[in-house]
């Protein structure tokens, strides 16, 4: 590589193959979630994940780049762990916590890289992909709080503890009352 423009190119294909890997593991991950609003969170990003590679395929011709060609091995060592919980058998909110988890590690992957790329183009003057970037960047993080939102509404709650996590959950009301006391 010897200027900015070739590590744009080289990030628009990373980024192409890592959606690519995404879209085939999906439908995987989300067969094998048993929160209904897991499930529909994964299949609703599967469509998601399809428009933004089309997004890309724009964005490549736009630099006039082939998408092919680059393996992103990030998403593939991602990929690799979040399938260790498709082998997984147990109680059916641990599985979807320990998918939201792997899940959420993709997405957070996903924002660096968008957010690189975002970076790059401005630096570049290819402001005429910024735009399809951004919006993007900005469904990866709706995703991502999406997986928040049900790991803290529906899975986390509905998951069985152990003795010593329902211990430190009960005292937990105590302890910050009692914080709140000693600031007066």
């Amino acid at each position: 590589m010897t200027n900015l423009s070739e590590v744009l190119e080289e990030q628009i294909q990373d980024l192409y193959n890592a959606e690519n890997q995404l879209a085939k593991a999906l439908p995987k991950l989300a067969k094998k979630a048993k929160s209904p609003e897991l499930k529909q969170g994964m299949v609703k990003h599967l469509e998601e994940t399809k428009t933004q590679i089309d997004r890309l395929k724009q964005v490549a011709e736009t630099l006039q780049i082939k998408p092919t060609g680059k393996v992103c091995k990030a998403m593939k060592g991602l990929l690799e762990e979040g399938s260790e919980v498709l082998e997984e058998d147990g109680q059916s909110g641990a599985i979807d916590a320990a998918l939201i988890a792997a899940a959420q590690r993709i997405e957070h992957y996903e924002i660096s890289a968008y957010g690189t790329a975002i970076a790059l183009a401005n630096a570049t003057g290819q402001t005429k992909i910024v735009k399809a970037l951004q919006q993007t960047l900005a469904e990866e993080k709706k995703t991502d709080e999406l997986l928040t939102r049900v790991a803290e509404q529906s899975v986390y709650p509905s998951t069985p503890k152990t003795e010593d996590e329902e211990q430190e959950e009960e005292e937990a009301p105590v302890a910050k009352k009692s914080k709140k006391t000693t600031k007066r």
